[in-house]
């Protein structure tokens, strides 16, 4: 445990005289941990003994501290608890995104080295995990399932023992980043050797200064899925806090507020795309539920547009929690008080961290100019068996996760795009965040992508990507509007020179998948198809 934390901030962070998960557990069996996507209850008293008895069974099987395991899993309360078995273990724990090929799944299984698998029952994942786990040479008996899979052991029935208190140690996730190019690769972090409450004690005043989080009295709802790190992150840091975790299988604007109303959600982890499809609701729909529970909404993932910022502060009041993070780090946070203060911000450097704007050289650049990121943390990272990829993201002991944006004079961060998805036109920078967020601001869009497509004069144009709300015609007519409705916000070389309709890809996440659709569209031709022009060929 950090020999600084205050004893005030330690009994902050527990439960009626209970600090974490198992020890609220102990004390308190019959209090609720999860709600399945169907309404079932697990208590924590039931989630411990299973989360016991899969820790046990690992240790059984010869497990030591530092070892890989790794899940396959919609949400669920087993991956829950195999989160928390591997959690007082020592073990890494890899969440596998359940959409992907089994090609995929096989490359992170091995590369992961993980010795056991666990998923779930639904056919789908059972298919995909059976092949993969044959591909990656997986034992039998580190196979498991959340019920009756052929090959697969049943989870569920393993006995329930107590944990040996000599072998706990808190273990952590290992997760994959997605990327833009070539393989994933996780993410791994140094493993303090501390036990799981001393973990505990030491991460929750964090998330009371940066989240407006605290333990006590509250609901969480996991609206993404947990092989995702922030929900993830947020979701068991709730159960450490002894508030239940409402488990979303997909998530739907409506039903959201349907189950704040009904289970009195407090808090939850959110991404700007959801903000933009509750504010696409019907008046009528928004007004029809009773939303005031909710205590603290933190966001994150992409930049969120102000204008829609601005709306869901009118809609639900100062309770939203904004920061600046990635799976190897970070970051800022700011609160919804300090954001009205500074619009557009994603905060200021929290304790623990430091943040630096760097050109292409490597030189710190000032206040109000735009370049990359980078960050350095008091616990450290790899990129798991990959030196290179790790030195790559590294100019000294900082990182970057390759966002880009710059500190004003305050010191208050605003970021611009990832450097991967920068269009150079003409030699000019443009950032496709920037472009997505005018257009969001047309009632008839519903969603909004930008890439930039080669071009011999101008070596890139911007190119946007548009899906219309419902009731609005994907017409030349509509296309023309919304090039027209730049043009009247942003510099004339930002604006689209080409616009297109169709359904955008995003993650399950809610993140736009940049890559997939450049793609999608430069990969087939060096012209954009089914495209309008917007007839300006000026600079």
């Amino acid at each position: 445990m950090n020999t600084t934390q205050s004893q005030d901030e330690l009994s902050a962070a527990r439960v009626d005289g209970a600090l974490g998960f198992w020890e609220i557990a102990r004390a308190q069996p019959y209090r609720i941990a999860v709600v399945d996507p169907a309404g079932a209850q697990t208590t924590f008293g039931d989630l411990l003994g299973r989360a016991d008895a899969i820790a046990c069974e690992l240790l059984d099987l010869g497990f030591q501290p530092g070892e890989s395991v790794a899940v396959l899993m919609r949400n669920e309360p087993l991956f829950v608890a195999v989160q928390l078995a591997t959690s007082q273990i020592g073990l890494y724990l890899t969440a596998i995104n359940w959409h992907l090929s089994v090609d995929e799944v096989t490359y992170i299984v091995r590369d992961s080295d993980a010795r056991a698998l666990f998923t779930g029952s639904e056919a789908d994942l059972a298919g995909t995990a059976t092949a993969a786990a044959d591909a990656a040479g997986l034992a039998a008996h580190c196979r498991f399932a959340s019920s009756a899979v052929p090959g697969f052991r049943d989870a569920s029935s393993l006995p329930e023992r107590d944990v040996d208190p000599a072998a706990r140690q808190h273990g952590m996730s290992m997760l994959y980043t997605s990327g833009t190019t070539g393989r994933p690769k996780g993410v791994r972090k140094e493993n303090p050797k501390t036990t799981p409450e001393a973990a505990v004690a030491e991460s929750i005043p964090g998330r009371e200064r940066r989240h407006g989080i605290k333990p006590g009295p509250g609901v969480h709802a996991v609206v993404a899925p947990l092989y995702h790190a922030a929900p993830n992150g947020f979701a068991i840091s709730a159960l450490h806090m002894g508030r239940p975790l409402i488990l979303f299988d997909k998530w739907n604007p409506e039903e959201f507020l349907e189950v704040v109303e009904k289970y009195r959600v407090t808090d939850t982890h959110m991404v700007p795309t959801m903000f933009h499809r509750l504010l696409a609701l019907p008046a009528e729909v928004r007004t029809r539920y009773d939303v005031t529970s909710l205590e603290a909404v933190v966001h994150a993932a992409a930049p969120c547009p102000v204008h829609e910022k601005w709306a869901m502060l009118e809609w639900w009041g100062p309770i939203l929690f904004e920061y600046y993070s990635a799976t190897e780090g970070g970051g800022t946070s700011v609160t919804a008080q300090e954001w009205v203060e500074h619009p557009g911000t994603v905060g200021r450097v929290w304790p623990g961290a430091e943040l630096k704007i760097l050109d292409a050289d490597g030189r710190e650049l000032p206040a109000g100019e735009i370049g990359g990121i980078y960050i350095r943390n008091s616990t450290s990272f790899e990129y798991y068996k990959d030196p290179t990829k790790t030195a790559e993201a590294r100019e000294g002991d900082f990182f970057t996760a390759g966002d880009v944006g710059y500190f004003d004079e305050d010191g208050w961060l605003y970021l611009s795009d990832r450097r991967s998805d920068l269009i150079i036109s003409g030699g000019v920078n443009i950032y496709p965040a920037e472009v997505e967020a005018v257009l969001l601001t047309h009632p008839a869009v519903m969603d909004a992508g930008v890439i930039g497509v080669p071009d011999r004069e101008w070596g890139a144009t911007v190119h946007a990507v548009v899906e219309p709300a419902a009731g609005c015609d994907a017409s030349d007519a509509l296309a023309s509007e919304l090039l027209e409705h730049c043009k009247s916000t942003l510099a004339r070389f930002k604006c689209p020179r080409t616009l297109e309709f169709r359904v955008l890809p995003r993650t399950p996440t809610g993140k736009l998948s940049r890559a997939e659709l450049r793609a999608s569209i430069v990969g087939d031709s060096t012209r954009p198809p089914n495209q309008s022009s917007s007839g300006d060929s000026s600079r």
